[in-house]
């Protein structure tokens, strides 16, 4: 036999028919993977829907017992009471009627809606008020507050087939107190549908326990019962809400549906349905292409033992392209000699040559990137530390100053406190002199504060005093002594305290100055915002505890940013406290070995983070 012919054979044997066994495992694997990956994506999908589904039913539910809460029904007048339902009416072009029951659910009234569909709003015919008000019992709510809000049964409108769902919500307190009542249409909802399915294959539906379709991206589906093996699938009332979504498959046709329950106490589901041979198209189509492919590779490698056996003149001429390419520096350049002769291991020592070589500069390369990444990172840490040190030096020097100074200042300043007071006493109400001797106290007294606060910054202990501190209790103390003052300027407060948190060291009096500082801070940077929004957040990570203080104020600009903790430096539209807050808060936290980061945008608000060691 030629050598072509065993080449052939042996390539045929080693090659061609492993390549098509393994290609034809892998196909049956890919197909289960992919079988398994659009069952996944379809939950999502379906949990995404249900998600959406839910949020913009809850958006007009939420919308209508906010608008209800807010108005007083009891006191009002019956145009009054008309006028505020309109107000309901128009929450939501999804609505298409709303009225009034009494607690027993009787009819209180002229309920709104249009004859003719309108500016959004889907027509109502008032032969329908039965079914909507009978689809709502609204006696359950009669234990419920102002503004509680319940949606009922789904149900069909005779006159058009439309899908709609009950809204009731509760006008005042008391068990006799009425209920509005509106009919929620549920046909907008085809369009989330037609956005959660995007360009993606198959329909989504949205059912009710009666296995009804409300809503459909098919829209012909409206209104059709599910299937009896379909509706054997889906999800009961008893199912929790975080298992409520599940994939299986029907025969005849082949189909992948997932279903999801739609939260917020809803009695829907979501279907997803996907025709499994247009899913599983891509792995039939890559079936046909391997088995293409290995009757081309078999013609392939007919040709190369034909090309080969000719190319076993020019080996040496290989091996000596091989040596030159060497010494040119080319030491990627492999010689390509197959045997077992001299001239195949002649070829194989030049190419563990050129191995070795290539390996040798390669670590000399890397050698030199490792020492430039080194250096630039040595370079960067001197620099950090340089800039840590210059700052400590210029507030070693500023808190220097301002002790002299405050020490200078306060001996004299207690002279003119006093005889303003006495003179002050001496003095009845009426003395016109009086006002002018106050405000000269109230100058004194604003000079004290400063001196105060310079000497404050000034003070350095060798060892602070620090001890294990409740963060959470000390900030809920600083929001105690200014909560007040916040909400009279309009400032929406809100604080969340992480629950089971561990403990900091840290000094509980500097901390509350601290927090202070950095509240009375966002306070004055919110005072001209048209959003008035503090958030005070409080945790720990990587065992470090902190404490943020989020404003929507003013922000900082870039070029300040680095500058804000130096003493005297302030930002304040009306300049007081001498620019020390920051310098000061910044001093205490550094005593407890803790750190301030600081995130602002111009015109959206400031973060300040307080990190702390834990005790």
């Amino acid at each position: 036999m030629r050598l072509y012919q065993q080449l052939v054979l042996f390539m045929l044997a080693a090659t061609v028919l492993p390549l098509a066994a393994v290609g034809f495992l892998l196909l049956s694997r890919a197909e289960a993977t992919l079988a398994a990956r659009i069952d996944a994506e379809q939950r999502a999908q379906a949990s995404s829907a249900a998600e959406a589904v839910g949020a913009s039913m809850m958006e007009v539910v939420e919308a209508l017992a906010r608008s209800a809460e807010l108005l007083d029904w009891q006191a009002a007048s019956e145009d009054e009471t008309q006028g505020a339902l309109r107000l309901l009416y128009g929450q939501s072009p999804a609505l298409s009627v709303v009225l009034k029951l009494d607690a027993e659910g009787r009819p209180l009234g002229t309920p709104v809606f249009r004859a003719q569909a309108a500016d959004g709003h889907p027509a109502f015919s008032p032969d329908s008020l039965d079914k909507l008000i009978r689809s709502m019992p609204v006696q359950t709510l009669r234990g419920g507050g102002k503004g509680q809000a319940a949606l009922g049964t789904a149900y069909v409108q005779s006159d058009d087939g439309r899908s709609a769902v009950a809204v009731a919500v509760k006008l005042a307190d008391g068990e006799r107190a009425p209920f509005a009542v509106a009919e929620l249409v549920l046909h907008p909802l085809e369009s989330v549908l037609r956005r959660r399915l995007g360009e993606g294959q198959g329909r989504i539906d949205l059912v009710d326990e009666e296995r009804r379709v409300l809503a459909s991206t098919e829209s012909e589906r409206k209104g059709q019962v599910l299937a009896p093996e379909l509706s054997a699938h889906l999800l009961g009332p008893a199912v929790p809400l975080a298992e409520a979504v599940r994939s299986f498959r029907l025969e005849s046709p082949a189909r992948r549906i997932s279903v999801a329950r739609v939260p917020h106490g809803m009695r829907f589901d979501v279907l997803v349905t996907v025709d499994e041979d247009a899913a599983l198209a891509p792995v039939h189509a890559m079936r046909r292409t391997v088995l293409m492919s290995i009757g081309g590779t078999f013609l392939v490698l007919l040709g190369l033992g034909a090309l080969f056996t000719r190319r076993l003149n020019v080996r040496l001429t290989e091996v000596m392209r091989g040596a030159e390419a060497y010494s040119r520096g080319e030491l990627d350049k492999r010689v390509t000699v197959t045997g077992q002769d001299e001239l195949s291991e002649l070829a194989t020592t030049f190419n563990r040559m050129g191995e070795e070589l290539e390996a040798a500069r390669g670590r000399l390369l890397r050698w030199n990137d490792d020492l430039r990444v080194r250096v630039d990172e040595a370079t960067a840490e001197l620099k950090a530390a340089q800039a840590q040190l210059v700052e400590a030096q210029k507030l070693a020097a500023v808190g220097q100053l301002g002790a002299g100074v405050a020490h200078e200042i306060n001996n004299p300043l207690a002279g003119i406190l006093g005889n303003v007071q006495l003179l002050m006493l001496d003095r009845g109400s009426s003395d016109p002199d009086v006002e002018t001797l106050r405000k000269i106290e109230q100058s004194a007294k604003r000079c004290k504060e400063i001196t105060q606060n310079l000497l404050r910054f000034s003070q350095q202990r060798e060892r602070a005093e620090l001890r294990s501190v409740d963060l959470n209790a000390v900030v809920r103390d600083a929001l105690s002594l200014t909560e007040h003052q916040l909400r009279s300027d309009g400032i929406v407060l809100t604080s969340v305290l992480s629950d089971g948190m561990a403990r900091v060291r840290a000094d509980p009096g500097h901390l509350s100055q601290v927090v202070l500082a950095l509240v009375s801070n966002a306070r004055t940077a919110m005072l001209k915002s048209p959003q008035k929004r503090l958030t005070l957040r409080t945790g720990e990570a990587d065992g470090i505890g902190y404490v943020e203080v989020e404003d929507t104020g003013k922000g900082i600009a870039a070029h300040i940013r680095p500058r804000i903790f130096e003493p005297f430096f302030t930002t304040k539209d009306v300049w007081s406290n001498v620019g020390l807050g920051l310098s000061v808060a910044w001093r205490m936290v550094t005593e407890a070995n803790g750190s301030i980061e600081v995130r602002s945008e111009v015109e959206q608000g400031s973060c300040f983070t307080v990190k702390l060691p834990k005790a």
